[in-house]
């Protein structure tokens, strides 16, 4: 998850708050945008569900999240209030004309990497190079 406009903490509180299924969640990340235009810095967290929803499902409940926090998909990767993806369920691979699981760019981000790593530290993603993985990151702690 991710925020770059608004109050970026407490959008991520409430949208964590609202995920049934929680199990954890990562340190709070702020990190530089990577491709777009130009724009603010975000807050991204990583969360884990124990969940019984399929990827598609998940898929829903991210749109939902996404959908209470206003965003407006005006501009491609442009700055929002709030981006939910999907990254991995379990160890199922996905691909159709809306969703790809895992994630096809997130072993080349840091944003993504840090939290998952902070998560799951033995984690294996495919293509992931810590030293080419893109976008300055900051811990700054818990949400």
């Amino acid at each position: 998850m991710g925020s770059n406009i608004g109050d970026r903490r407490t959008i991520l509180r409430e949208a964590v708050a609202a995920i049934p299924e929680l199990v954890a969640v990562s340190p709070v990340y702020e990190t530089d945008p990577v491709g777009g235009p130009e724009q603010g810095p975000f807050l991204n967290i990583v969360v884990e569900l124990e969940t019984g929803r399929t990827p598609q499902e998940l898929l829903a409940l991210c749109h939902e999240l996404e959908q209470a926090a206003g965003r407006v998909r005006a501009v491609r990767w442009g700055p929002r209030t709030l981006d939910v993806d999907v990254l991995l369920v379990g160890d199922l691979v996905v691909e159709d004309d809306n969703l790809s699981v895992p994630h096809p760019r997130m072993g080349i981000r840091n944003f993504v990497m840090r939290p998952l790593l902070d998560l799951a530290p033995d984690v294996a993603v495919p293509g992931y190079d810590p030293a080419a993985a893109v976008g300055d990151v900051t811990n700054l702690g818990p949400l």
